[in-house]
């Protein structure tokens, strides 16, 4: 299954603990380095997307300063799914660049 950098950053934010939304963003916008930022929309729309395909899951809802706080968990049957991407990614981009390397190797000759 191949999925959006998006949705693959959102699971990779919650491969360690369950977060809430603001806290899914946040991590995120670590993980690129500040390359993607999700606004609220896109957010949740992610993670609606990665739950209809039952990659993550609702863990828990908390009150906070009376507003309702929604925690994300990957799924147990799906965890392994982030690091699988990240091996096709890589896979991807190992490729990309020796196809690089060969055509400007060739175009220097």
């Amino acid at each position: 299954m191949t999925m959006t950098e998006p949705a693959f950053l959102v699971l990779t934010a919650l491969v360690d603990e369950p977060r809430h939304g603001y806290g899914i963003a946040q991590e995120v916008e670590r993980l690129s380095e500040g390359r993607v930022q999700l606004k609220v929309g896109t957010l949740y729309g992610v993670l609606d997307r990665l739950a209809a395909d039952e990659l993550v899951a609702l863990d828990r809802e908390e009150l906070r300063q009376g507003r309702l706080r929604r925690y994300y968990r990957l799924t147990d049957e799906d965890a392994l799914v982030p690091q699988e991407e990240a091996a096709r990614l890589a896979s991807d981009a190992r490729r990309a660049s020796e196809r690089l390397r060969a055509r400007y190797a060739g175009g220097a000759a």
